[in-house]
């Protein structure tokens, strides 16, 4: 047994080793992606309501699809009687008042912030950092270059990191698989479930809602515009790398005019993850379950702020949402044991998330140039089906 049980630490340590460099990224990949996210939205000054009505919906719904992950976590309970135990036990302490919540989120240190590794100060400095840069003007180009360059830096980081999960999901597992047993798989079943069950409702009844009552339009008509770059979405997990289908869609099937889809879309792919908001409501939910935390009211609206400002950060590459995942953990004290749990059925749920995504894109496009009066309301009545392959004859 004891030469068992040294096998099984052996192998965490593997897995311990991939943790902590997840642990390495979270404070530069946060406060850097988030301050090339602010910055790339300088055209807000000249879009002018667009811009405004762009960001509303996308920090809009990004909080309802936190709200719905939150509560499918509750109803599905898919970490309860698993019982993990964390390396380092969590410090209780007293929930804050609302009003304390929100003063905390304002860093009176920045540096001290980042070295204690509080996710919503951080948030909160990036985000009034990057607003600060676009305000400055042309004298702040170098800055916005140097940011850009350093975010690109930082995400090949975050890549050589994630090609080394294979590894230390493996590690991890094995050790969890060896300690717990089976008993944890159909837990992991129960969160893939939830996951696209929430998908499915976002879609439909946000999504959905929006077109219906808001722009006043077919909602079949809007689903039947986005096969396309949904499929695509769901094979590649990559809402950047999906962009140039979700334009020819918007504007193609969708009528909408390409000065409204030009702006919307790619600033989308930036920082719409409503689908990686929904996926980590569920995820929080199922590690605070598994570890034995009991999340209180504060808990679950710091959940939902730091999801939805994440949201802003979360590079639109497959795997972002797993670093961005650790950073929601980070934020009420959840053991990131969990994230390596996670990543194991990670692809699953990110073809999923990818995809509400990319349709979420596509309806705040139409939205917005609805009210712009940007859009052609025949091209969008018209039914589009995907088109048939083409032989040619011998």
């Amino acid at each position: 047994m004891s030469g068992n049980a040294a096998i099984a630490g052996s192998i965490k340590l593997i897995g311990s080793a991939f943790i902590a460099a997840i642990k390495m990224l979270v404070v530069p990949l946060v406060f850097v992606s988030l301050v090339c996210g602010m910055t790339s939205i300088a055209e807000i000054g000249r879009m002018g309501r667009i811009g405004v009505k762009t960001l509303a919906f996308y920090l809009g719904t990004t909080a309802f699809a936190i709200a719905i992950g939150l509560a499918l976590g509750i109803v599905f309970e898919p970490g309860a009687g698993v019982a993990l135990v964390a390396d380092a036990t969590a410090e209780t302490k007293q929930p804050p008042h609302f009003g304390e919540l929100l003063v905390g989120i304002i860093p009176t240190n920045p540096v001290s912030a980042a070295t204690d590794g509080n996710v919503l100060q951080i948030i909160f400095f990036a985000i009034v950092f990057g607003l600060a840069i676009n305000l400055a003007g042309e004298v702040a180009r170098p800055i916005r270059s140097f940011f850009d360059a350093l975010n690109a830096v930082i995400m090949k980081l975050a890549e050589i990191v994630v090609s080394f999960a294979p590894y230390g999901v493996f590690a991890l597992m094995t050790w969890v698989a060896g300690t717990y047993g089976f008993d944890l798989l159909l837990p992991l079943g129960l969160i893939i479930l939830a996951v696209y069950v929430g998908s499915l409702i976002h879609a439909v009844v946000v999504y959905g809602g929006l077109i219906t009552f808001v722009a006043r339009l077919n909602p079949t008509r809007f689903f039947q515009g986005v096969v396309e770059p949904a499929i695509v979405a769901f094979t590649s997990t990559s809402s950047a790398g999906t962009l140039p289908v979700t334009m020819a869609a918007a504007t193609r099937n969708l009528g909408v005019k390409n000065t409204v889809a030009s702006f919307t879309l790619p600033l989308g792919a930036t920082i719409n993850m409503d689908g990686t908001a929904l996926y980590q409501g569920v995820t929080a939910v199922f590690v605070a379950q598994a570890f034995g935390v009991t999340l209180s009211g504060a808990d679950y609206l710091t959940i939902v702020s730091a999801a939805t400002l994440a949201s802003i950060g979360t590079a639109g590459v497959p795997g972002g949402g797993l670093i961005m995942l650790s950073m929601v953990l980070t934020s009420v004290g959840l053991p990131l044991e969990g994230v390596a749990i996670i990543a194991g059925i990670d692809r699953i749920l990110d073809m999923a998330r990818t995809t509400l995504n990319v349709v979420g894109d596509c309806a705040c496009t139409v939205l917005v140039a609805k009210s712009e009066g940007e859009i052609d309301l025949d091209a969008f009545n018209t039914p589009h089906v995907l088109a048939a392959p083409k032989f040619e004859s011998s």
